[in-house]
């Protein structure tokens, strides 16, 4: 079997065993399930953007969250309304706006991901300690397929 198929292919082996997509796609799954749910995940993507990337432009986050300008407006507006982000000029032309994380954002995001990685923590603790040093020694290839992702969500020039 070659590495692409491998790789992308999302069917059950004959074996029943899944593949590497089927079993990131059902660790997502997971995180989702056990993450908190008082604010949407598009929210919570946008929340990291920020604190990954700095104060954007609505139009910024908008291409990189795959969502319509409006639909961000009216998400920023809720996460200012929660003191979760900021609006404020830039400092490079005032007629700018930039969404910003505020403190309050900073510490919702530290407490959410504190709260996902002791439930994976949690679950490996519970492995074999050969899966679970597999585990480890994979990710460097999850970091890296963050970062590809990170990569392609960034918008082109203005």
């Amino acid at each position: 079997m070659s590495r692409s198929t491998a790789v992308t292919s999302t069917d059950h082996a004959d074996d029943g065993t899944i593949g590497p997509a089927d079993a990131v796609y059902a660790l997502v799954s997971t995180l989702v399930r056990h993450s908190r749910r008082d604010v949407s995940l598009t929210s919570a993507s946008t929340l990291g953007t920020l604190r990954r990337t700095g104060p954007r432009r609505i139009t910024d986050l908008a291409a990189i969250e795959g969502v319509t300008q409006p639909s961000v407006t009216a998400l920023v507006t809720s996460l200012e309304r929660a003191g979760l982000v900021e609006r404020r000029s830039d400092p490079a032309d005032r007629r700018v706006v930039l969404v910003a994380l505020t403190d309050a954002g900073l510490d919702y995001l530290a407490e959410r991901r504190r709260s996902s990685v002791e439930v994976f923590a949690r679950l490996i603790d519970r492995l074999p300690p050969d899966e679970a040093a597999a585990l480890a020694a994979a990710v460097p290839a999850l970091e890296h397929l963050r970062a590809l992702d990170d990569a392609q969500r960034e918008p082109g020039p203005a």
